[in-house]
Formats: C-alpha cells, structure tokens, sequence
C-alpha cells in the first residue's frame, strides 16, 4: 500500500480508503441490518493490506453503518483512523453535540478522528458563522475534550462555492467527488491541497457506475486496464491533489483488487492523464448532443423526470455502462431511486417539452428510444 501525506495533519494516510456505505446486509424491513459475519472480515481485510482510513456516517447501512465499523474496529483501533459525520438538522449547539454522542456510543469509541460537517454548503456555512453559539462552537468544545481529533467537512454544493468555506481557515481536511465522469471539482481540489487540507475523493468509481464493464473507458488507454473500475481508480489516484481515494466497498474481492491498484505506483503517465481528459471531455461533449441536462423540459404533465431519464440513457449510449444503465432504470420503474419519476413510457406525446427545449431535441423519440433500450 502507498501511503500520502494528509494535508497538514501530518498523518500518513493509504491512497485507499474504506468506505463503509455499501456494507452487506441481511433482513427486510424494520429487521434490515448490516451482515456483521461478512462485513467484518471485509474490513478487517482491508486493514490487512494496509488501508488506515474508513468511513461512515449515521445514516449509512439503514442506520447501521456505524454500529458495524465499530465492531470492525475492535483490536485495530490504534491503527485505523476513523471517519464519521454529523447531519447537521438545526442550528442548536447542543443538538449537535447530542449527534457526536449518539456515534461515539454506535461506534462504541472514545473519540473520532475525522468528524466531518455532513454536506455543508456556503448558504448554512455562512449563517453559522454569524452565530455566537451555534455548531462551530460546539466542533471546537468537542475538539478541546478530545471527542474528535480533526474538523473536517464533505461538500455536495456547487463548485464554485467551495473556495469561501476553504479559506475560513476552520476545517482541516475535506470530502469531495471526483471521477473520471465527472471533473467539476477538478480545481477545487488542487485548491485545497494548496490550502493545506487533506483531500479525500468521495466516488473514485462514481458511486458504483464506473464499476460495470464499459470498453469505452477501458479503451481509453492503449494497454486497457483489466477492467473499468482499475481504469477509474487509476484515473483518480493519477491526481497529485488527491490524498485517498474513498471506495465503497462491497466483497472481500473488491476490497483486494482495489488494494492491489492503489498499492502501484505511477498510475497515469502525464500524456496518458491529458489523453484520458481530452477523450472524456470528447464523450461528454456527445452526451450534450442529446440532453444537456438542463432540465428546461420540466415539468412534465406525466410527472416524467426527463434530463435523468437520459443521463441514466447517455451512461449506456455514450460511456457503454449498460449493465450499469439497466439497472438503474430497473430502480427508478420500481420507485427504489432517490430521484421520483414515471418511466420514459408513461409520455403521451404532448410535445410540451419540445416546444421548452432550447436544443429542439426529439425528445419523444428518445424517451421511445431509452425505454426500449434499458428494458432489453
């Protein structure tokens, strides 16, 4: 395993790092909980190939995320640092502090090293701020006790965003995505790496998308990679500003395979890191040609979430992740997705969103077009 230095924490971090999203699970319903009899030699298999970084968060696993890494963690504790976060629901001090002690108890520790505000963005950053006693304050009591080691925050708002929250000086090391599908970031983590943050990249495989067979990205390289998910994990650990690569990991193989590629080193050759973007950059562009996602189309009449409709089409048709496309599209038809919408078939050829297209797509006979394709 390749170890980086961690910003300015001085901690030496593995480029892998574990994360503890997409643990087996076992039961239905209200009985739904992680496998702990596959879960933990899982983890404990990662920290044997050297990954010193996991994380986690309250709402992970159905809630059991946390409860797991701290069964996982007995007898490695002094040498694994661990991650979790806070959802910040309201402005009170104390409630926050009620969350920090709620995962201390589930992950039945001391203390936490990386204690991350959970998806901040500038609007709530900024209304913090002005409070005198609000969660900030109640970060640094926690720190001054020794509950948490490090203040760290996750980051979902829009990129240019970012920089003002960075520049608070407040936070030590940072959770953001990246990956080979979407580089919006791209500056904003040499930014923080600049700053002195340590950068860890939620998403190296795209939260699972770069995980199905594509030859589109393999071939992206003139030797391909023995499989997507190499292709994508090298893309991100090809990247100087990225200190660990956070992957959810699901089984023993992908914990090993995933250690393997992050224990080479010289991932990309420049050329082939300016190839890489310049062909990506080629494929995204073919992806507006049917849908730049923005989303003028809505509402439709039929409740029919177009733009995600054809980003889910565009990862079969441009990128080839079909398997990945499928399955997806199976989701949202059952109602399983985060994003609620009819399927591409319910559409009864209005054409209302044709007339609010500035591109002037046939967008009924892609949504024809996408339902049949994905159903196959």
């Amino acid at each position: 395993m390749l170890y980086r230095e961690f910003g300015k924490t001085g901690i030496k971090m593995s480029a892998l790092g574990f994360g503890a999203m997409r643990l087996p699970m076992k039961g239905e319903g209200n009985d739904r909980k992680v496998n702990y009899d596959l879960a933990t030699p899982m983890m404990h298999r990662a920290f044997e190939l050297g990954v010193n970084y996991i994380d986690t968060a309250p709402y992970y696993c159905d809630k059991d995320s946390e409860v797991a890494v701290g069964k996982a963690l007995k007898g490695w504790r002094d040498k694994v640092y661990l991650s979790t976060k806070n959802p910040i629901e309201n402005d009170d001090p104390g409630d926050w502090r009620g969350r920090l002690e709620t995962s201390l108890k589930k992950l039945d520790t001391d203390y936490i090293d990386f204690y991350h505000f959970w998806g901040i963005n500038q609007e709530n950053f900024r209304r913090w701020e002005t409070l005198a006693a609000g969660p900030f304050q109640a970060a640094e009591r926690a720190k001054a006790e020794g509950l948490i080691k490090h203040i760290s925050f996750s980051y979902h708002d829009k990129p240019e965003n970012l920089r003002y929250i960075v520049d608070s000086g407040r936070f030590e090391t940072v959770l953001i995505q990246y990956n080979l599908l979407d580089r919006s970031n791209e500056e904003n983590l040499a930014y923080c790496k600049e700053k002195g943050l340590g950068v860890v990249d939620m998403g190296p495989v795209g939260g699972g998308r770069l995980g199905a067979p594509s030859e589109v990205i393999r071939g992206l390289l003139k030797t391909p990679p023995a499989s997507t998910a190499e292709m994508a994990m090298r893309f991100v650990l090809a990247n100087p500003s990225v200190d660990i690569a956070l992957s959810g990991m699901e089984t023993i193989a992908m914990v090993e395979e995933n250690a393997a590629i992050a224990a080479k080193s010289g991932h990309l050759t420049e050329a082939e890191l300016l190839q890489v973007k310049a062909m990506m950059e080629e494929n995204r562009k073919l992806a507006q040609l049917y849908c730049t996602k923005c989303d003028y189309c809505n509402p439709c009449p039929q409740d029919i979430k177009i733009a995600h409709i054809f980003g889910i089409m565009n990862t079969h048709r441009v990128y080839e992740l079909t398997d990945y496309a499928k399955k997806e599209y199976s989701k949202l038809l059952r109602g399983e997705t985060f994003v609620k919408s009819a399927g591409a078939d319910a559409c009864i050829e209005c054409g209302v969103c044709e007339t609010k297209c500035p591109q002037k797509l046939s967008i009924i006979q892609q949504l024809k077009e996408t339902h049949a394709a994905l159903t196959q």
